[in-house]
């Protein structure tokens, strides 16, 4: 081997697919130097994710992303409907009909509705921006053997496997993006708790124009019911050639040295007709995982290192994006100088609740899918089997809809018990995955509104604290130093909007760097309690 290197940075990332990438980007947006290190070479074998959900959509366009994402490849007039049948040249049972991107309006909550981008052209788009920020650099083809957190600084024992260097990078913070199986938690010795959901198999295939020959029409999702109930899905790549076959089943089912893969997507297609190519096949665990805490001194963990999620309903990967948006401002605070002792401890505080909830929303539908009792006649020609058809058809449709109609997960999610927001003691609304109603109760995302000069209220936020000035409220100087003597980014905006207001309800909101409501009111009472509050030196 050869000798060792030495670099610094203030922070180091371990793992390089999407949520590892937007932690660059995150970071490198604030002007703070990282390095992103990654085993692989940056291609995808075999590609998962594929739904850029709302709050993911809000977090790209504060980095000019945004846009790229829509103009990814993925055809907008491909309707985006959700197919219950038996085959796709088979009995169909029921269609939820969803339009295109194109004719999806944008919901009146948001700037940016989700967006449909396949992993092979997320990922890339993600990694060039990366390369694009001078504060930001990505090391592909580098494995993380070890690190020590010495209470001061993380250093890492980091390998160049082509060349076989040993890099020590000395960093401030260490962030393990390294996914479910990550080796930061497990150096870090932390415990998980979750259960294994079932196995399945991931099979890509390659069919240009699929859709052309079949019967079943253009769909996102089409959910296949045989006689021993949901046994699988085929999930829409980039439009036309590439798919997803999901074949689901017990570990000894889907053991791949006997696996037919051929067979599989055959019977999924209801024909022999149809000429199509096998790209890869990956066998893989449904679970739902959830580590007891998601950092531990210097080290914070971010995506699958610290929860694992069915992916029905696409939020594994957009929940890591909102740690992304959670953490990055966090520790631009401590590398700045200006957190308390209680900012960083306030990731997990925050953070781990949501990932509860949204394991809770996933595991839901994946139960939904399954629930498909006496199946037997389902494929039969003769009224019973008509009748099994209509009966599972309405029954699937109902009950797997709030995995399609989520805004309410997607931008409602609040850190009600945050200890770095002051409560205003006003109940919290319900948390409805399918409703989201709008507000600005401390913990919660700062409500969207167009203003006058065509921006959303979400544009005005990133770059340190915000108070909102709504009419003609005064603000007190004693906030204002409050914040200077902490060395707290803080600037007013001033809002004359009555519609706006309105929907903020007090003359005066606090915004945090990521758009989450640290306080509100119409007084300011106790100046110095808010900044040490929010700023972590004091906890609630």
């Amino acid at each position: 081997m050869r000798s060792t290197q030495q670099i610094e940075t203030p922070v180091l990332i371990a793992g390089g697919g999407p949520v590892g990438l937007a932690m660059a980007i995150e970071l490198g947006w604030r002007g703070i130097g990282c390095v992103l290190v990654d085993e692989g070479d940056g291609e995808l074998l075999h590609p998962r994710t594929g739904l850029i959900a709302i709050r993911t959509m809000e977090m790209l366009r504060r980095y000019g992303l945004a846009q790229r994402m829509r103009a990814c490849g993925f055809p907008d007039d491909y309707a985006l409907s959700m197919v219950f049948c038996t085959s796709l040249n088979g009995s169909l049972l029921a269609r939820a009909p969803f339009p295109s991107m194109r004719a999806a309006p944008t919901p009146p909550e948001t700037p940016e509705k989700k967006q449909r981008c396949p992993q092979i052209w997320m990922q890339p788009i993600l990694a060039d921006a990366v390369r694009a920020n001078p504060h930001a650099t990505l090391r592909l083809g580098h494995r993380l053997e070890s690190f020590d957190d010495d209470g001061a600084n993380v250093v890492a024992q980091v390998v160049e496997r082509a060349s076989d260097t040993r890099l020590a990078i000395r960093a401030r913070y260490l962030i393990g993006c390294d996914g479910a199986a990550s080796g930061v938690r497990a150096r870090l010795g932390i415990a998980t708790s979750g259960r294994a959901l079932g196995y399945s198999v991931n099979i890509l295939f390659r069919a240009p124009g699929l859709t052309r020959q079949h019967r079943m029409g253009e769909a996102e999702r089409y959910l296949f019911v045989g006689p021993e109930g949901t046994w699988g899905n085929v999930t829409v790549i980039d439009g036309d050639a590439l798919w997803r076959l999901t074949v689901l089943g017990s570990e000894q089912k889907l053991d791949l040295a006997s696996l037919d893969a051929r067979a599989w997507v055959r019977r999924a297609f209801g024909s022999a007709a149809i000429d199509f190519e096998v790209l890869s096949v990956a066998p893989w665990r449904r679970s739902e995982m959830l580590a007891e805490r998601f950092s531990a001194g210097r080290v914070m963990l971010a995506g699958d290192a610290c929860h694992t999620m069915s992916p029905t309903g696409g939020m594994g990967m957009n929940t890591g994006m909102q740690e992304v948006f959670d953490l990055g401002w966090k520790l631009e605070a401590a590398l700045a100088g200006w957190a308390g002792p209680h900012l960083l401890e306030s990731y997990t505080a925050e953070r781990l609740p949501v990932a509860r909830r949204n394991i809770g929303f996933s595991t839901q539908n994946y139960q939904a899918w399954r629930d498909t009792p006496d199946a037997g006649a389902v494929c039969e020609d003769s009224p019973a089997g008509a009748a099994v058809r209509a009966l599972l058809g309405a029954r699937l449709r109902e009950s797997t809809r709030v995995e399609w109609e989520s805004t309410g997960l997607q931008i409602g999610y609040r850190y009600d018990a945050s200890p770095i927001c002051v409560p205003d003691g006003t109940p919290a609304p319900a948390d409805d995955y399918s409703h989201y109603e709008p507000t600005a109760r401390p913990g919660a995302r700062a409500p969207h509104a167009w203003l006058s000069d065509g921006r959303s209220t979400l544009d005005l936020f990133g770059r340190g604290f915000v108070l909102l000035q709504f009419g003609d409220s005064a603000v007190p100087d004693a906030l204002r130093e409050a914040f200077a003597r902490r060395g707290i980014p803080f600037r007013v905006q001033g809002l004359g909007e009555p519609r706006v207001a309105a929907l903020y309800e007090r003359a005066l909101v606090l915004v945090r760097p990521d758009g989450h409501v640290a306080w509100r009111g119409d007084a300011v009472d106790n100046p110095r309690h808010i900044a040490d509050i929010v700023c972590g030196a004091k906890a609630t």
